[in-house]
């Protein structure tokens, strides 16, 4: 992702809907991890942008570190007062087995080679270690925003599991998510010019914000969504 990208990113993600609940979404898989016993270890949050998500981990246990690509990123976590390592997703930077939980939200798709990255994830975990991964579905929602952010692909939900079973994941739960806004999605992009990293009005923010949060409740998860979000573990 550019770096003007980025720093919008991180201007935007402690109070744009979409963000806030991808941060509420980790919490609440940690906290089903908890529930099962799973006590907090190393974490690492691949290609962690303005470090909202690793801030998540680390405030619920996890000695997580930051993982970033570009300079930008690297910079903005540093900033903040994060962890953070500059490497690449395809040749992760620590030892096998030494990682009890990996996150890579909205990751996969701006690499190329995603099987390599999703080699790496299962190379770094330790036995039982979970993996965390969200990814943007549906190549018909393809649009100049995609573009924009760098995006090589949008996964198909089977393509997704085909990937990550390959590499030896155990996939625990696989599930759609922002369901219910996704016709507004498809309208928007089929007009889109560029990104939709963009400041909203508060009662537009408000308004997406409790749609998202109704999915909490609604089973939804088999349904097509903009997202696929995905927990798994190497056995």
């Amino acid at each position: 992702m550019e770096g003007t990208e980025i720093r919008k990113l991180a201007a935007l993600e402690d109070k744009h809907w979409w963000y806030r609940e991808r941060r509420a979404l980790l919490a609440r898989e940690l906290e089903l991890l908890s529930r099962q016993g799973i006590r907090p270890g190393k974490a690492l949050d691949i290609g962690a942008a303005g470090g909202g998500n690793t801030r998540v981990l680390r405030g619920r246990g996890w000695s997580a570190t930051a993982l970033e690509y570009g300079a930008e990123g690297a910079e903005v976590a540093h900033e903040r007062g994060i962890p953070v390592v500059r490497a690449d997703a395809v040749t992760l930077p620590f030892a096998d087995g030494s990682l009890d939980l990996v996150t890579a939200f909205d990751v996969l798709e701006h690499i190329v080679d995603d099987k390599s990255a999703a080699n790496e994830i299962v190379r770094v975990l330790k036995p039982g270690g979970h993996a965390l991964i969200a990814v943007p579905c549906d190549m018909d929602l393809w649009s100049e925003h995609d573009v924009a952010v760098d995006h090589v692909r949008r996964y198909e939900r089977d393509e997704l599991i085909d990937l990550l079973t390959s590499a030896g994941l155990v996939l625990d739960d696989v599930r759609s998510w922002n369901v219910l806004l996704r016709p507004v999605a498809a309208w928007r992009r089929r007009r889109s010019t560029g990104s939709d990293l963009t400041d909203l009005s508060p009662v537009v923010n408000l308004g997406l914000s409790v749609i998202i949060a109704a999915e909490r409740y609604l089973p939804v998860g088999r349904m097509p969504g903009i997202s696929i979000m995905v927990r798994a573990r190497r056995p």
